[in-house]
């Protein structure tokens, strides 16, 4: 299982988008869910929610010396079967803001339990990436929209998402690939695009049904055997309409 989250643009932004091609020939091609939701603003609570199934009361964008959270996540219901790639970050498991590094958009950073194990797992992402049972992948501030275009995040994406179309693991078919945005612009909708990429998803599979960061969560759990966390356990899961 693989996630990949970009940033702070609604669904008109990028599906129908002329500044966003190859997204758009992903969403022709693959899976497309066209009423999904972020569930509150700003970013970090989005994070912690989609991993954790719930925002913990989090309401800002405070580093995890501030907003560190005792609950478990999928991180730590995988013991050692997870990793995380954050693109730019200096070092690993860095806990602090660096330059295009946003540690409020890693949110492996944030849970106490990983402490011990984060600096293994938590990484730089690089150039050929290694995925485990649970890869959580975040661009750097321009890469993912946040501070560029765009046009800027669907060139990061064009680059990167053929690589892991490459893999065997994909090609094989044990590997399925989600594709967000943490939020939208600031609209009470907070209506976001989400892409479903694998062998088993029908050819531009399309779903209406409302869904939010709480059934993605609920969809990789039960597609990894896991219990649902949190508000996970009462949300929608996808795997029917994306053939999963």
């Amino acid at each position: 299982m693989v996630w990949i989250v970009m940033e702070n643009h609604a669904y008109g932004e990028v599906i129908g988008s002329g500044d966003a091609p190859y997204i758009n020939r992903l969403a022709h091609r693959c899976g497309l869910a066209t009423n999904y939701r972020a569930v509150t603003h700003p970013s970090l609570p989005n994070y912690v929610a989609m991993t954790s199934g719930g925002t913990h009361g989090i309401g800002d964008d405070a580093p995890p010396s501030v907003d560190a959270i005792s609950s478990p996540s999928i991180f730590s219901q995988l013991g050692g079967g997870w990793r995380a790639y954050a693109e730019s970050m200096p070092g690993r498991c860095r806990r602090s803001d660096s330059g295009e590094y946003a540690v409020r958009h890693n949110p492996a950073t944030y849970f106490t339990s990983l402490d011990a194990i984060c600096s293994r797992h938590d990484r730089p992402l690089p150039r050929s990436p290694t995925l485990k049972r649970f890869t959580f992948v975040t661009p750097n501030l321009c890469d993912d929209m946040h501070d560029c275009s765009t046009a800027t995040g669907d060139r990061w994406l064009q680059g990167f998402v053929p690589k892991l179309l490459r893999l065997r693991d994909y090609r094989n078919g044990s590997t399925a690939i989600f594709i967000t945005w943490d939020e939208d612009d600031g609209t009470p909708g907070n209506r976001v695009p989400l892409l479903v990429l694998a062998r088993s998803v029908p050819h531009r599979a399309r779903s209406g049904v409302y869904y939010t960061h709480y059934s993605l969560l609920r969809t990789t759990e039960e597609m990894l055997g896991l219990a649902p966390l949190g508000r996970a356990g009462s949300a929608g899961s996808m795997r029917g309409a994306f053939g999963l």
